[in-house]
């Protein structure tokens, strides 16, 4: 019995070492990575403040070409997730990241309608498979009990690509006329650029998986290349574990369409806040400080979320009250008579988003092995995109052209969220009936 507990004890300080190594090396890392390519899909939200007319855009127009981004992302999401798996995270992130760097860059260069929807299509290909692939990469990596919590982590880089990236956008709007270029043209220049270097770097600092990583000592290698092993083991035994599996599982479609009412809240976010503050007279560094607000509260708040989902292993409920709590925030936004009232509205909604998140991604690495992982985590975003990503910002923009306001936008936004609360609640009944029950593996709680 001692000789067991004194292992235990042994084993229990390896995988903390472990864990918090790779958190170390990886976490941070991939955090800049993903804050680079928010920022570079949803920048646009500051540049239509005065692109839209420059290039002769209406709402409805920009909302087209803000959603089209997304018919790329969800083309290409699938096959890049896959080519990941083969190729490996460190030349095939890298490639995508130089790709979509200089894309962003090049739609300074837009002149018109059409090259606006060329552009913001082809971003959307060369994106898709970063997003996917690090929810992916991060299974390599990390068993599953601590992966809602590294998740939260790496998504913090959404909000905090809002909260750092609002102000400098408001400053790079306010450079009009240096070099005879526009303020939004500097905006996509300058916040591309950073993607390209950073490509470059990736390449010669991730780590495809735990056997390559020489960074970990022999022993920790061995822990948790064995451990992971054993995950995949339980997880293809359990579950389903080739594309078609994936393709074929009610639950990665109950998963999109929770994802797809989170995406529609998000991008609402990400596109048409700085529009949305803008319209109670701020400048653009007002507006740039204003906008960062929402997006400091749900930093904060989400790790906090993703933390306690990891403490008492639950992901079900933590995915629903988000929802629903963005739901309402939401509510707030579109009835909001003051700026103040609209922050605390957009506050709220943010954190219900964001918070979502990370225990919603941990849900399919838990039935869902190999290809078929790749093949579901892909499919789940991509689903999601399409509604949320796609038609979000697209209904959004008509709606405020048809109406002169944003308030019935958000009330959609808000309908969305609601929904996706009430799916992610029935998740539990239907997975059960989708798989026998076999512990948190088979079953997410």
């Amino acid at each position: 019995m001692n000789t067991t507990a004194g292992q235990q004890a042994v084993d229990a300080t390896l995988e903390s070492n472990v864990v918090r190594k790779i958190s170390r090396r990886i976490t941070p890392f991939i955090i800049v990575l993903y804050f680079l390519s928010f920022l570079n899909r949803v920048n646009v939200g500051f540049a239509g403040l005065t692109m839209n007319h420059d290039i002769g855009l209406t709402k409805a127009m920009f909302g087209v070409g803000a959603g089209i981004f997304f018919v790329g992302y969800i083309v290409a999401g699938m096959p890049s997730n896959l080519a990941l798996q083969r190729v490996g995270a460190r030349r095939w992130i890298s490639l995508l990241m130089v790709v979509w760097g200089v894309l962003s860059a090049a739609t300074a260069f837009v002149t018109g309608p059409y090259s606006f929807y060329g552009l913001r299509f082809v971003l959307g290909l060369a994106e898709a498979g970063f997003f996917p692939g690090i929810i992916l990469y991060l299974s390599y990596w990390f068993p599953a009990r601590h992966r809602a919590f590294v998740t939260a982590m790496f998504m913090t880089a959404a909000p905090l690509s809002n909260m750092i990236g609002s102000p400098i956008s408001g400053a790079l709007m306010s450079m009009n006329g240096v070099a005879h270029l526009h303020g939004w043209q500097w905006l996509f220049l300058v916040e591309g650029a950073p993607t390209i270097l950073l490509g470059v770097i990736a390449f010669f600092f991730l780590t495809d998986k735990p056997e390559d990583a020489q960074w970990l000592e022999p022993a920790e290698r061995q822990w948790l290349s064995g451990e992971m092993q054993r995950e995949r083991q339980a997880r293809a035994s359990q579950g389903r574990s080739g594309i078609w599996g994936a393709i074929r599982d009610p639950r990665v479609l109950l998963l999109s369409l929770v994802y797809a009412g989170t995406s529609t809240g998000l991008y609402a976010i990400g596109i048409w806040a700085p529009m949305i503050i803008h319209r109670f007279g701020f400048g653009y560094i007002e507006l740039g400080l204003m906008n960062a607000i929402p997006n400091l509260f749900a930093v904060v708040t989400m790790v906090l979320w993703g933390r306690n989902s990891d403490r008492t292993g639950e992901r079900r409920l933590h995915v629903a009250i988000a929802c629903l709590a963005a739901g309402v925030g939401m509510l707030v936004s579109g009835s909001a008579s003051s700026a103040l009232i609209l922050i605390v509205g957009l506050s709220v909604a943010n954190f219900g988003i964001n918070a979502a998140k990370p225990p919603l991604w941990s849900m399919p690495t838990q039935f869902l092995s190999g290809s078929a992982a790749a093949a579901g985590i892909a499919l789940i975003n991509a689903m999601g995109s399409l509604i949320g990503g796609t038609f979000g910002p697209m209904v959004i923009g008509r709606l405020r052209d048809i109406s002169g306001n944003y308030s019935l936008g958000l009330y959609f936004v808000s309908a969305t969220l609601i929904v996706s609360a009430l799916l992610s609640y029935s998740f539990g009944m239907r997975s059960r009936r989708a798989a026998q029950p076999a512990g948190d593996t088979a079953v997410p709680r």
